[in-house]
């Protein structure tokens, strides 16, 4: 077998000196679409800001392609090929749509390339193509998470993080968000993604992990999602 694309060994971090994550280990292999489910508290969006550098990790390991990333920053880890979608979205919500998505190819000064990814992203979302120059804070719930989710892949990232991108939206929207999720895998991105929602991640992950209370306590294969229904209900507390 290949090396796991993203390593996790064994990482524990602290917020305020209390223990968030205690020991979590996990691997993505490369084009695996790997989903994280929890209950909220469980460490879940901790996990994906560690691996993005932007909370430090005090001990044990990050590896990306084989190497240690938990000490750099996290503009090196972008530019190294991992991009990570907040549940906030954070944009800016007074420019316009296109100028949200250019800001995530900053880490790039090949304009011919720049816009390949434009147009690439316009292919996914083609409503943000038809909306490209209103302001972001005109947009639906749904079409903010497009922008979210399309800035992230304006640098082409070799991995895609997305923390809870179903969150707040109408089930009919949620679907289209997997649905291009799906694409965004079959097009060869590897996606790593937070979720509560496992009817709707379990139609794109290949594995779940499983984390409660700053652990991983579980993984399950997409193929035994439907037999693991009561189980996972109970992790996630519904």
């Amino acid at each position: 077998m290949t090396a796991p694309i993203l390593e996790v060994k064994n990482i524990k971090v602290r917020y305020s000196g209390l223990p968030v994550l205690q020991g979590v280990s996990l691997s993505v292999n490369s084009g695996e679409t790997v989903c994280v489910v929890g209950a909220n508290g469980a460490g879940k969006s901790t996990l994906l800001r560690a691996i993005m550098g932007t909370q430090r990790a005090f001990e044990g390991q990050i590896l990306f392609s084989g190497k240690e990333i938990q000490q750099l920053r996290t503009e090196e880890i972008v530019r190294l090929g991992i991009v990570y979608v907040p549940e906030e979205k954070m944009l800016f919500r007074p420019l316009a749509v296109e100028e949200n998505l250019m800001l995530g190819a900053y880490i790039l000064s090949d304009q011919h390339r720049i816009q390949e990814n434009l147009d690439f992203v316009y292919a996914l979302f083609p409503r943000l193509k038809e909306r490209r120059l209103q302001p972001a804070s005109t947009l639906s719930g749904g079409e903010q998470q497009m922008v979210a989710i399309g800035r992230g892949l304006m640098s082409r990232p070799q991995i895609l993080m997305l923390d809870e991108p179903s969150l707040g939206l109408a089930p009919i929207l949620i679907k289209s968000i997997f649905d291009t999720v799906r694409q965004i895998a079959d097009q060869g991105t590897t996606v790593l993604l937070v979720e509560q929602n496992f009817h709707f991640a379990s139609t794109v992950a290949d594995r779940h992990y499983v984390m409660e209370d700053g652990r991983v306590v579980d993984m399950v294969a997409a193929a035994d999602v439907q037999q693991s229904i009561g189980k996972l209900q109970a992790y996630l507390g519904v």
